[in-house]
């Protein structure tokens, strides 16, 4: 059976490679997607044994802990690192098949291609955008390869390359050429973690916000940042119920222009509603009252 897609996930947790003890906790949370980390999670003297220690995870029945339509995946170091270069081999030479890979600092469609090589055919690819040249390329990276089913913001080092505040504003336009990669590619996008862990209203807003512009999901820190995650990234019943009443009405006029509680109804506008019917479907939502 194969895996969920993971770009359809809403939350995609980040854990510590390190920290095995950690790894039922994370798939406890219900996030949809697991990443477990050997890149900024793992200090330099750690990372042979976080290594060592994620491979023989996937090497075994990793499925057995995992809810029905969760995935787990891991995030590598970057391509041009020497432990990065490290992952790869060991990943070649342990010949697992996690759902997927996040290849961590990309900037050139180059860097998907090489690592693709070392890592399982049956293995998806979370390209992670996180410099000026990665934003550049993104489009690029984002078709680099059929296996690249997500791309992903690093935010903080993006902003720091950008020169620019890690703040929404300072990086609407970053946000929004990411949002332009992904949908051409045809692929999800997954936002920059919200690393205020108290801010629990933060989240909901920049989440939502993140949803309107066009991203599909957002990388998670902490178990507790997913609930809130997923509800940005979930139609409501009210949506959904507006959505079929959309469908319903052009339907009714035969395919043909027609007004709904003062509002014209055409083919984008049912587009739109026919995406929040699919997503609403695979996330088991109803329409609330009509």
């Amino acid at each position: 059976m194969s895996a969920p897609d993971v770009g359809a996930a809403r939350a995609a947790l980040f854990t510590p490679g390190n920290r095995s003890d950690r790894f039922a906790r994370a798939a406890a949370s219900g996030a949809d997607a697991l990443i477990l980390d050997l890149e900024d999670a793992v200090a330099a003297a750690e990372k042979d044994r976080a290594r060592e220690g994620v491979l023989a995870h996937f090497a075994g029945d990793f499925r057995s802990g995992l809810a029905s339509g969760q995935m787990a995946g891991l995030r590598i170091n970057n391509v041009h690192t020497a432990a990065g270069l490290r992952d790869l081999a060991a990943l070649a030479d342990a010949r697992i098949a996690p759902d997927f890979v996040m290849l961590p600092k990309l900037e050139s469609a180059f860097e998907v291609r090489l690592a693709a090589r070392h890592i399982a055919r049956r293995t998806a690819l979370v390209c992670a955008i996180e410099s000026a040249r990665g934003l550049e390329a993104a489009i690029e990276i984002a078709r680099a390869d059929p296996r690249v089913r997500a791309l992903a913001m690093g935010g903080a080092d993006l902003a720091v390359s950008l020169r620019a505040e890690n703040a929404w504003e300072a990086l609407l336009f970053a946000r929004s050429r990411l949002v332009q990669a992904a949908a051409a590619a045809g692929i999800g996008l997954l936002d920059s973690p919200h690393f205020e862990l108290a801010d629990e209203a933060g989240l909901a807003e920049s989440s939502r916000r993140a949803r309107a512009l066009g991203f599909t999901g957002r990388l998670a820190v902490h178990p507790r940042q997913v609930p809130v995650i997923q509800a940005a990234f979930t139609p409501t019943p009210e949506e959904v119920a507006r959505a079929e009443r959309i469908v319903a009405a052009l339907a009714a006029a035969g395919g043909n222009v027609c007004e709904l509680d003062g509002e014209m109804v055409e083919g984008p506008i049912v587009r739109a509603a026919e995406r929040i019917l699919a997503a609403a479907r695979s996330r088991s939502v109803s329409g609330g009252p009509r």
